[in-house]
């Protein structure tokens, strides 16, 4: 705080209280120049590093060159940012909690105060990850997946007790409260944060960064934040600056208005195909135009939500009026929502439809009018296909021989056919989120239930919304009732099927699917869709609306184009249409009409008490964690079991490929996730710890036993290995060519001593941040992955595990260099390793031929190499501090 080059500290006064700011104006004035065209986003960076700058981490010259931002020029300046907060979700929060611990250990180890290890800023762990749908369709459902919930998690939430005991800055909201990008826009969040420092209270914009790549959905709120990998989170929690380039900012003009019938989903996938096919990886997208003013502060957070799912680093809405209406609705306090206003405008942070447009790198533009009701899938989430193609669209992916095939089921008169639904789930924050949609599902269900309609029978049925602030207005509306009667029972707050937590399908439904090898159907209000996530038995999986998810239910199969073609018949024998049970804007306006404040205030009051299961959890005390040595949830890490920083690269010689991938190998490919099967590595080893199969629960609760994870690593059934046939996780052992899984081939080259690498296509590493996929991928021996192109958080993640990222150059490819997995690598020693320097990379044929290839070290700034050298950033963090 005390350097200060373009003398920009000031004092603001609201509301009878002072508050220390970096002014904006006074940095212009003082030699920064005119800033009033700069990007939003870049604005908040800007004052990020006027307020840290401290002459090494942030100089005069970091500073500069932000405010010298030009919309074709980015990417050359590296920056340090600094968030304000982090936020966490249980799966990536857990591993993380657990690193710190075991960093603990490390300074003890070595004569130092553990209690040195400690977030530096304010750290929010949300439990909503670890909630299954195994109840579901009856009025019990949530007390039952509640309970077996804390009887599959005790260990690890009596973990996460003691972290909130243990470390400073850190609390926890428990489980059945909400998903944490919701509590983060009804709650947690503020627009404008406030902390005390050196006696001084200060003012700043609200940022953070979070575990959980749709962190980006509070850019809705003009909160700019971002999903990191855990690593990069802890990093940031010991208060480590993050590291990154200065970004290219794509505008997004919005004009218009939405159509009669067209909701905030159908806008969402939209713009999630436009921002996908323009390309935006790496990129800030910033919302600009007077459309804007047309746009709920919730249609926001659902465009904002699925930046990922664009690619995009984040996709931003700035302050403005709506912003200011959503904090009263949320039961922000007053002294909050006038600090917002005043701090804003003060700043040149406040949106107006008269401003002038702010220069970009790219301007893509959509008229709200021109939206029509869509759906995504049957994999990727930027693949739209509108309302009336999806009959069609289903039935490319049919098998082309018998499509009309149908299996009896077990027990029951109805038979199951190739694209039928066999899970509709409104679920996950994205759309749960926002009231407009989810009274447009219970309208939909009440104009059903009127007209004698029910969902078929081989429907797995699910409502999951984000906050119980939901669960209020479904009540006051009176159509959580109608809700009920079709199935969509509440089965617990959490994130449930779009995680692929949606339980096991009943018996004689998976038996008739694995009896017919049948193509069945999800449909889900989620972001993601990717292969093997939803459920292993669900081949389609299409995201959609949530009234649009409970016309599916009642429709049973995506073979039906309901634009034209009847749901079913009513009680009175007449046809029912989808246009028959869908709810005016103006119906829909007259339940939103109902959210009111006292709901907010009343779910959020004790928002970190938690239900009696959660109360009545005992809670390890001390600074260092005990470990348990029987546990098969929480294992002391190997991680920094060896602390070293070397000035040079060794290098590697005669690599193998553990793996020779395609495009699009999303983080769900590679990181476990999902259900544990008995036969594979993870279900073998958890069963000589003497657990039993209905024991096991997922992937995801288990991120805390390195020795599940690295076995579940590169495991997803629907993995393509291009060395191997067989679909899912296996490899050939060279040179002799023997096929297993990925991790016994891994164990057996580390025998002896041979180093591995991955070789894959375009977007490797796309989706959620797992820090798991880069965490697994160094605990199987991987020295090196080489892509054609990263997704932006796994490669970070991959330095921050240590793990060389290498990119092919100048169009090269393992399929233009005719690789086939029989090949070794090798890099030589580099003394001087620079960011994004070319390397010969020396590959050696089955023959004995020898070729070199030029190849883009992807460690992309000087922090990152630092990183890299030290064996990743939380060793360099942990080396700092007991050089200290």
């Amino acid at each position: 705080m005390k350097t200060d080059s373009f003398q920009s500290s000031r004092t603001l006064e609201v509301a009878g209280k002072s508050f220390h700011y970096k002014n904006l104006q006074s940095a212009a004035k003082n030699g920064l120049g005119d800033l009033s065209r700069l990007p939003f986003t870049i604005k908040v960076l800007l004052e990020n590093l006027l307020r840290k700058e401290d002459g090494s981490a942030v100089t005069q010259a970091d500073i500069e060159a932000v405010a010298g931002w030009q919309p074709n020029k980015a990417g050359d300046s590296e920056i340090a940012f600094s968030p304000a907060r982090v936020l966490m979700q249980d799966f990536t929060g857990v591993p993380a909690i657990v690193d710190l611990a075991a960093m603990r250990d490390a300074v003890a180890k070595h004569g130092g105060d553990p209690a040195k290890i400690n977030p530096q800023i304010p750290v929010d762990l949300v439990i909503d990850h670890s909630v299954m749908v195994d109840q579901y369709g009856n009025p019990s459902a949530f007390s039952a997946n509640v309970e077996k919930e804390m009887e599959r998690n005790r260990e690890r939430y009596m973990f996460l007790r003691w972290g909130q005991t243990a470390f400073d800055n850190f609390r926890v909201v428990p489980p059945g409260t909400g998903i944490c990008h919701q509590v983060n826009l009804e709650y947690l969040a503020q627009s404008v944060w406030t902390s005390e420092i050196d006696g001084e209270t200060w003012a700043y914009p609200d940022t953070l960064v979070g575990t959980d790549s749709h962190t980006t959905m509070i850019n809705g709120l003009g909160v700019l934040g971002w999903g990191v990998g855990g690593i990069e989170a802890e990093a940031a929690m010991l208060g480590q600056p993050i590291s990154m380039l200065l970004p290219e900012v794509v505008g997004f003009r919005l004009t218009g208005k939405l159509s009669e019938g067209v909701t905030a989903t159908d806008l969402v996938l939209t713009v999630t195909q436009m921002l996908r096919e323009h390309g935006v990886v790496g990129k800030f997208v910033e919302f600009f135009g007077a459309g804007l003013s047309q746009l709920p502060l919730a249609d926001r957070a659902t465009i904002a939500n699925m930046a990922p799912e664009y690619g995009a680093t984040c996709g931003f809405f700035p302050i403005d009026g709506i912003t200011i209406d959503y904090l009263k609705l949320s039961g922000r306090s007053a002294e909050t929502i006038e600090l917002v206003e005043a701090y804003c405008k003060e700043q040149g942070l406040w949106r107006t439809d008269d401003m002038a447009d702010p220069q970009f790198s790219a301007v893509l533009e959509l008229d709200l009018e021109s939206v029509r009701p869509s759906l995504a899938g049957p994999k990727r989430p930027q693949d739209r296909v509108l309302l009336e193609d999806l009959r069609s669209a289903t039935e490319a992916v049919l098998p082309k021989e018998n499509p009309d095939f149908s299996v009896p089921i077990s027990g029951s008169d109805d038979s199951l056919s190739h694209g039928d639904v066999v899970i509709a789930a409104i679920t996950s924050c994205t759309n749960t989120s926002n009231p407009a949609v989810m009274m447009a599902a219970g309208l939909v269900a009440k104009k059903a239930v009127e007209k004698g309609l029910t969902q078929k029978s081989w429907v797995k049925t699910s409502l999951a919304p984000g906050s119980k602030v939901v669960t209020d207005y479904l009540a006051e509306a009176g159509l959580q009732s109608y809700l009920d009667q079709i199935g969509f029972n509440i089965v617990g707050y959490g994130c449930t099927t779009c995680i692929g937590n949606s339980g096991p399908l009943t018996g004689p439904i998976a038996e008739a699917i694995e009896a017919g090898d049948l193509t069945v159907c999800s449909v889900l209000s989620g972001n993601r869709n990717f292969e093997g996530r939803i459920h292993a038995q669900t081949k389609a999986n299409w995201l959609a609306s949530p009234p649009l998810v409970v016309a599916y239910a009642l429709a049973g199969t995506t073979r039906i184009d309901l634009s034209t073609e009847a749901i079913g018949t009513g009680s009175n024998g007449q046809l029912v249409y989808l246009r028959d049970i869908w709810p005016s804007n103006a119906e829909v306006a007259e339940m939103v009409a109902l959210v009111n404040e006292q709901m907010f205030h009343k779910e959020y009051a004790e928002v970190f008490t938690g239900d009696e299961h959660w109360r009545g959890l005992p809670v390890p005390e001390g600074l260092t964690y005990s470990w348990q040595e029987d546990s098969t949830y929480i294992r002391h890490p190997s991680f920094f079991s060896k602390l070293e920083c070397s000035d040079s690269y060794p290098g590697f010689e005669n690599a193998r490929l553990l793996g020779l991938l395609g495009d699009s190998i999303t983080t769900d490919h590679i990181s476990p996730a999902g259900a544990i099967k008995a036969s594979s590595p993870a279900g073998t080893y958890l069963r000589e710890k003497g657990v039993e199969e209905k024991d096991f629960n997922s992937y995801g609760s288990r991120r805390g036993n390195h020795e599940v994870m690295m076995r579940g690593t590169f495991a997803n059934i629907r993995l393509r290995n291009k060395m191997v046939e067989t679909e899912g996780g296996f490899t050939r052992l060279m040179p002799a060519g023997d096929e297993m899984s990925i991790f016994d081939a891994a164990v057996k080259y580390a025998a002896s001593d041979i180093p591995l690498m991955i070789v894959a296509g375009k977007e490797y590493g796309t989706g959620s941040s797992r820090d798991w996929a880069a965490k697994g991928t160094l605990l199987l021996g991987v020295k090196a992955v080489l892509t054609e192109s990263y997704e932006r958080i796994h490669r970070s993640n991959l330095v921050g595990m240590g793990v060389l990222p290498l990119q092919f150059k100048d169009g090269a490819s393992a399929a233009s260099l005719k690789l086939d997995g029989s090949e070794l690598f090798s890099l030589p020693k580099i003394n001087d390793l620079q960011a994004k320097q070319d390397i010969d990379l020396t590959i050696q044929r089955a023959d004995g031929s020898r070729e070199s290839l030029t190849v883009s070290c992807r460690l992309d700034t000087d922090q990152e190499v630092a990183y890299f050298l030290s064996g990743g950033i939380l060793n360099h963090v942990l080396l700092n501090l007991m050089e200290n």
